[in-house]
């Protein structure tokens, strides 16, 4: 298989939402972001696309790396997606711009229910219910 190198951001909000898009002509729904260009950095390629597919203009500091992970790339047969994943946690109103259809604020349990890139569906979910968890535990 070959690979697609992409920088994606698992976006929630103080409410425990995850920010999820859908590409213009597809049924999958996953994390804004996107690939990243040659000699580019995951962070530029990360905040570039979120510019791009939802008018989210970030400073560094607000931006967390969660790791490197690989699914099956939804939209593309025969690929796999190999994703740095960064985390934010932003109160933002979506502008889908670019090739982004619809973007949406959902729970974890409206998420579970819907169609979901692989990636999304087994990577990003648990990880989120994780960052969800450290966030509502109260300080030791």
């Amino acid at each position: 298989m070959r690979t697609i190198r992409i920088a994606v951001a698992l976006i929630d909000d103080d409410a425990g939402r995850l920010l999820l898009v859908r590409k213009a002509g597809t049924q999958w729904f996953m994390q804004a972001g996107g690939k990243i260009e040659d000699g580019e950095s995951a962070l530029c390629a990360l905040r570039r696309e979120l510019h791009e597919e939802i008018g989210l203009s970030l400073a560094e500091e607000g931006i967390r790396h969660l790791g490197r992970f690989s699914a099956p790339a939804a939209n593309e047969p025969g690929y796999i997606v190999e994703a740095e994943v960064f985390h934010v946690r932003v109160n933002h109103v979506p502008k889908t711009r670019s090739e982004i259809e619809e973007a949406v604020w959902v729970d974890h349990i409206e998420a579970a229910n819907m169609q979901l890139a692989p990636l999304t569906r087994h990577q990003i979910l648990p990880l989120s219910r994780e960052l969800q968890q450290e966030f509502c535990r109260p300080p030791s």
